[in-house]
């Protein structure tokens, strides 16, 4: 069991987004903070604007998570900005007894670190993220013997940590006891700096050794730090060439990472190097129909799909836009609606994607670029070339300007929003498959980016 308050909360945290949609985790759960530990009493500091709502409404479930977390006798207390712990003599201050080295290092040994809403079944798959999907599920099933040490890149939010979490939360249910060790490279660094100072070095490398699985989140941050670097050298080594698995996420490739040792960026490089990159719009939408479903939301498809059409760089920023639609809808006692979408996310600036071109405009260059007329994509041919062109003008006109899907198909013949998400996807498929069409899509990029003449 955790020693130290810090280690208490975060157990406690765990408990709550556990049991948590996560639309209300953010809202009234996530701002919580630890203000104090007496005896079998838990002091929880709340914000004033949600104080009130969160004893009325979250007392229970956080009484409940206290009791999994820490005691099943402790007595929990929301309090203010202001309010101010008793001296440290008026109750015995600890917590529990240390955790022993064999109950640290017992299978399962991660329940409270790994986030069990990141699973392979909750990961939305495309093209950009289809192949490190592929590889990270191989080694959950397979633990050292495929693809070790398996490395993991991409921007922030794109999905590299859900890939991480879900690996572990795959061994620890069907792996038959073996044992999962996850951190952060801030972790690692922390607590390898406590175990030099306190002596206990030979207890730390058996910890992250003696694992059958390995996580490294974030390996980025190890550049600059020389010792933490030697030891995680070592640290590699041992896991890899003892067969068990080591699996790492980066926000660049290992030979991009500035100021890494070269032996390490080697190491890395030993074994299989995953991209992952922003999902395109179909993919946007299955996210975020997909987040609504978890938290118990009933949102329009053209909600989503205005999200999606203007937040386009991050899984992480579609879920913080997501919240942000649902809560402004809920606290107003309206329902979410694209026009609603519009005004929050404008109003928060969270809107990626400014308008670079009208639609019209991208209908003269689409038809220029397949030798046809603009008419042609307005009307109601059903030629295979038409189509086709007329696909690839909806799924820029989603890309280049913050229309939805039905303000875009208006604009487009009169269509409608389901014809509009059609051509869309269509348009995604054959940019996946087809050399020609991707390399006039990237044509009409470059042209509609510069400034109208």
């Amino acid at each position: 069991m955790p020693e130290q308050p810090d280690e208490i909360w975060d157990t406690i945290r765990g408990e709550l987004r556990r049991e948590t949609p996560d639309f209300k985790f953010h809202i009234w759960l996530e701002p919580l903070r630890l203000a104090a530990i007496r005896g079998h009493t838990v002091y929880v500091r709340a914000p004033e604007h949600i104080r009130t709502s969160v004893s009325e409404r979250y007392l229970p479930l956080l009484r409940r998570a206290v009791a999994a977390g820490f005691d099943d006798r402790a007595l929990v207390e929301v309090v203010g900005a202001d309010w101010e712990p008793p001296p440290d003599g008026h109750v015995d201050d600890a917590a529990r007894p240390a955790a022993t080295a064999d109950e640290r290092d017992a299978p399962g040994l991660n329940r409270d670190r790994l986030n069990p809403k990141y699973t392979f079944n909750q990961f939305v798959i495309g093209a950009g993220n289809r192949f490190a999907h592929a590889a990270a599920l191989t080694v959950a099933e397979l633990p050292g013997h495929s693809y070790n040490p398996l490395f993991l890149h991409g921007s922030p939010g794109l999905g590299k940590t859900h890939l991480l979490h879900a690996i572990g939360n795959y061994v620890e249910r069907f792996g038959t006891g073996l044992k999962v060790r996850y951190a952060t490279i801030e972790e690692f660094t922390g607590d390898f700096v406590q175990a030099v100072r306190r002596n206990t070095t030979a207890d730390f490398k058996r910890r992250f050794r003696g694992a059958d699985v390995v996580l490294i989140d974030d390996v980025q941050f190890l550049a600059g730090r020389d010792r933490t670097s030697e030891e995680f050298f070592h640290t590699f080594n041992a896991v890899v060439e003892a067969g068990r698995q080591l699996v790492m996420t980066s926000d660049r490739a290992p030979e991009d990472i500035p100021g890494l040792e070269q032996r390490l960026t080697e190491r890395f490089r030993s074994g299989l190097v995953a991209e992952l990159d922003a999902p395109e719009i179909t993919v946007r939408m299955a996210i975020l129909a997909k987040l609504a479903r978890l938290d118990g939301h009933e949102i329009d498809a053209e909600v989503l799909a205005e999200i999606a059409g203007r937040v386009t760089t991050s899984v992480r920023a579609l879920q913080g836009a997501l919240i942000r639609v649902v809560a402004y809808a809920s606290m107003n006692s309206e329902q979410p609606t694209p026009a609603l979408a519009r005004h929050v996310l404008r109003r928060l600036r969270a809107d990626e994607r400014p308008d670079v071109r009208s639609v019209n405009e991208i209908l003269e260059a689409t038809a220029q670029e397949f030798g046809l007329e603009p008419d042609d994509l307005r009307g109601k041919s059903k030629q295979q070339s038409i189509s086709a062109a007329r696909q690839v003008a909806m799924y820029l006109a989603t890309e280049l300007t913050a229309h939805s899907p039905g303000e875009i198909g208006e604009a487009i013949g009169g269509r409608d929003r389901k014809t509009v998400t059609h051509g869309i996807s269509r348009a995604t498929q054959v940019l996946e498959s087809d050399q020609v069409v991707r390399t006039s899509v990237n044509n009409l990029r470059r042209r509609l980016a510069r400034p109208a003449s």
